[in-house]
């Protein structure tokens, strides 16, 4: 299916995907209960610490993750790199919440937004024909760590403190991923794309958009609209964990068994939206990225049994899977791949933003009395009025043709 060269960027891909995981939220959270317990704080304390460095490194995302149109490709890979080995030795040494917040900054800067932008622009900009199902594949990385880390963190928690495993973190992360970017990424050139034939250049005669122009389409924000439902509330969830278990009388290893089913759902999803994503367009197919999402809400307002916490977080797999892969074509289909790192810099960053709010969003609510189901009926009203806003302009997705 794929080519030496085309293997080689997937694998990259897959790898960076894995090791964003470190600055996801999903990970993140883990953390949370013995970060707050150290440093004595809130729920709220710590949303608000949360969403403010993750605002930040959305904003530094945007002038940082441009750089990936002009600089080559293995450069940039170590520089993140390295940004990342130091960010989570940073981690490590959290004391106090000035600390705390530049941890988070880091963490959220290196591992969410600069690892997985240099993955998915990477692939998506090589890729043309099959770009939905590259860029499936190598979201299994991220996938792979959602299913292994959780489960594992929490098993590591009780044997050694959380500051020695962002210390290992740190070393494993200096040592594979430099030696794992030179020989697969070392001669990648910025303009080189799977096939020059002109049946698989679909890339070829749409406009290319520059961000400029991008910002000045109204369907970017409804479409952004619609892209940032995942991030803000599946953030919510995940860093704020340890409320749902309480809220709900579930014990304490449910979510992370659960996350299972998150990343099983996950994997099928990517594997079935490539296909799809490639056969029909990632415009046909936006519409139903967030159904699941909307279920999944539903799920925690009207169930309270254990069991529904695998459907809860099955249901978020399956529009994770179809964010993952539709976040990245679906902007190379409609505004072209030539200036796609600067785009992908700027959705990337509002990703960011998106889960900064969530973050804020959870804690300020779970402060200020909200039950998690009263939460989830926001997070459905949102999701319905953002579907309805696609559904309106669901035939005005196409690309402009030169």
């Amino acid at each position: 299916m794929f080519k030496s060269l085309s293997l080689k960027v997937i694998i990259f891909g897959f790898i960076f995907t894995f090791f964003s995981s470190f600055g996801q939220s999903f990970f993140l959270g883990i953390f949370n209960s013995s970060i707050r317990e150290d440093l004595s704080i809130t729920h709220g304390q710590f949303g608000t610490i949360y969403s403010s460095a993750t605002l930040l490194s959305s904003f530094v995302l945007i002038w940082v993750g441009k750089k990936i149109d002009d600089i080559n490709i293995f450069k940039f890979a170590l520089f993140v790199i390295l940004l990342l080995s130091f960010s989570c030795f940073f981690f490590s040494k959290i004391s106090s919440i000035v600390i705390l917040f530049i941890a988070v900054f880091l963490m959220r800067f290196s591992g969410q937004g600069m690892m997985s932008h240099t993955a998915t622009t990477t692939i998506s900009r090589y890729f043309t024909k099959s770009r939905g199902k590259a860029l499936g594949t190598g979201w299994y990385g991220l996938s792979s760590a959602e299913f292994i880390l959780p489960v594992l963190m929490i098993y590591l928690l009780t044997i050694t403190d959380w500051r020695n495993i962002w210390f290992a973190i740190s070393l494993g992360v200096l040592i594979i991923l430099p030696i794992f970017s030179f020989f697969l990424v070392k001669d990648l050139k910025l303009d080189e794309r799977e096939t020059s034939s002109e049946e698989n250049s679909k890339d070829q005669n749409i406009k290319q958009w520059t961000r400029k122009e991008v910002i000045k389409d109204y369907r970017f924000y409804i479409i952004c609209s619609n892209m940032l439902a995942m991030p803000w509330i599946a953030t919510g969830v995940f860093v704020f964990q340890s409320f749902i278990l309480s809220s709900k009388n579930w014990g304490p290893y449910i979510i992370a068994q659960s996350f299972m089913a998150y990343s099983v759902m996950t994997v099928i999803t990517l594997f079935f939206s490539g296909l799809l994503i490639d056969k029909f367009s990632s415009r046909k197919l936006l519409i139903y990225m967030n159904i699941p999402l909307l279920l999944a809400a539903l799920t925690l307002i009207f169930f309270d049994n254990p069991i529904s916490s695998f459907f809860f977080l099955g249901l978020i797999g399956i529009s994770n899977g179809f964010a993952n892969v539709l976040g990245s074509s679906t902007w190379a289909e409609i505004y072209g791949v030539k200036h796609i790192g600067s785009i992908k810099a700027l959705t990337t960053a509002l990703m960011v933003f998106a889960t900064a709010f969530g973050t804020a969003l959870f804690g300020f609510l779970i402060d200020n009395g909200f039950s998690i189901e009263k939460i989830s009926i926001i997070s459905g009203t949102y999701i319905s009025i953002s579907l309805i806003l696609l559904f309106i302009i669901r035939n005005k997705l196409n690309p402009k043709l030169l």
